[in-house]
């Protein structure tokens, strides 16, 4: 079958129309793209965290450089998707960017700037804030893990938290946050996990309770990844018939920056935002053709920041040229 790709960049936003396409190819010998997702945030008084979704490549992706301003401060294995910056001085503003690097040699351009600010420095302060209490989890599905936590407290202020997988710190959050879903789990596995608290002195809190979950069995990516609240419609425009689709984005470590839409139980169209998505509710509007009376089923999913799918949304059924 003939496969035919359409790409429009408008707006930040990059739109592949598929029509015909079952799946992705390779990239054809060229180098990665600019990871997507980026994001800073302050850790401490003289560190910063930063983030990013997985870059796919074929070959797959060997290694990303970090740069703060234009200076390399270092590189991490293709595998990893976080830094901590550290040796940085308080109350500064700092613009980071990240460049993939595959297994070939090739380097990718660089991604969009993240900006962040360290707090200023407290003096002598050498109390850690109190560990995370009531630590909780849930399974959500084969693939991912939803975690949450009463917030620390400390004699200034909690900057933010770590999460270990066993041994392993494998991600932070802003200290406001008190919730986290930790995906590219494996199915049927026994994880055990643990939360610290971090202040602007880089002081650490012992561990909160240890939280065993096991992942369920099977392939299915778990209904927290899916996108929520999908609802779609039609409209008529110049004689042609569109899907006015809207969803809540899932919620998960880092930024999600790319969907796939499902039509009539084939890929149909895939999003890209180039840099960071607007926030809340996301919208999209696609053409399906002239007929009237069209029935179309429609679902979509995100590509999760660790590079693996989400799960699919709920099926909605449109038709176009019905009375609503």
């Amino acid at each position: 079958m003939r496969r035919v790709v359409l790409w429009v960049v408008l707006c930040g936003l990059v739109t592949a129309l598929c029509c015909g396409c079952a799946g992705g190819g390779g990239d054809d010998g060229r180098a990665p793209g600019a990871p997507t997702g980026v994001t800073a945030q302050a850790g401490s008084a003289t560190s910063v965290h930063v983030m990013w979704n997985a870059v796919a490549a074929d070959p797959a992706v060997s290694v990303y450089e970090v740069y703060r301003g234009t200076e390399k401060v270092q590189e991490v294995p293709g595998s990893a998707h976080m830094l901590d910056v550290v040796r940085l001085a308080p109350s500064t503003t700092y613009a980071f960017t990240v460049r993939a690097r595959d297994g070939d040699g090739r380097l990718g351009p660089r991604s969009r700037e993240a900006r962040a600010t360290t707090p200023a420095a407290v003096a002598a302060d050498r109390s850690p804030p109190t560990p995370p209490g009531a630590v909780t989890g849930r399974a959500a599905g084969s693939r991912a893990v939803q975690l949450s936590w009463t917030a620390s407290t400390d004699d200034r202020r909690v900057v933010s938290y770590d999460v270990y997988q066993g041994g392993v710190r494998i991600h932070s959050v802003g200290g406001g946050q008190t919730a986290t879903v930790v995906t590219g789990l494996r199915p049927g596995t026994r994880y055990s996990f643990t939360v610290r608290a971090r202040d602007a002195a880089d002081n650490v809190s012992p561990a909160g309770a240890v939280v065993r979950l096991t992942t369920a069995p099977g392939a299915d990516e778990g209904a927290k990844t899916a996108p929520s609240d999908f609802r779609a419609s039609a409209h008529l425009a110049d004689g042609s018939y569109y899907l006015d689709l809207s969803w809540v984005p899932p919620r998960v470590d880092g930024v999600v920056t790319e969907y796939q839409i499902q039509l009539d139980g084939r890929p149909a169209t895939s999003l890209v935002w180039g840099g960071t998505p607007p926030p809340g509710r996301a919208t999209y509007s696609f053409y399906v053709g002239r007929e009237e009376g069209a029935g179309h089923r429609v679902r979509l999913r995100a590509r999760l920041p660790d590079g693996t799918w989400g799960a699919f949304s709920v099926e909605r059924t449109v038709t176009t040229g019905a009375r609503r």
